[in-house]
């Protein structure tokens, strides 16, 4: 089964990363990307380029910045294939972000 992990964070634990860590770690976010059950994934741009859309009575609204006020942001996403949820619980709890104060959560993608 596929699960998308999304990888949830403020980027204050990031910034306050060195240079040396930031870079061990994206060296870690890398190989989680290539291993065998990893099927996709992508590290987001920055909320100041974010836009959202909404259609009104047929007329398109747009908004800089995301859907939703909040301190924490989705930064990125792997999708993953596992046997099962305990499988992908495990794969998130590699994810650098989870351990730098953000969250990663699991959700199950549904196949239709």
């Amino acid at each position: 089964m596929q699960y998308a992990l999304l990888i949830y964070g403020s980027g204050d634990g990031w910034e306050q990363l060195s240079q040396e860590e930031r870079e061990k770690q994206m060296h870690e976010y890398m190989a989680l990307g290539e291993r065998p059950e990893t099927r996709g994934g992508a590290d987001l741009g920055e909320l100041s380029s974010s836009t959202t859309v909404r259609v009104n009575d047929g007329e398109t609204l747009t908004t800089d910045g995301p859907f939703a006020e909040t301190k924490e942001y989705l930064g990125g996403f792997y999708l993953v294939e596992c046997a099962n949820i305990d499988e992908a619980i495990e794969f998130a709890s590699k994810i650098p972000a989870a351990r730098n104060g953000g969250a990663i959560e699991v959700r199950p993608v549904v196949e239709h």
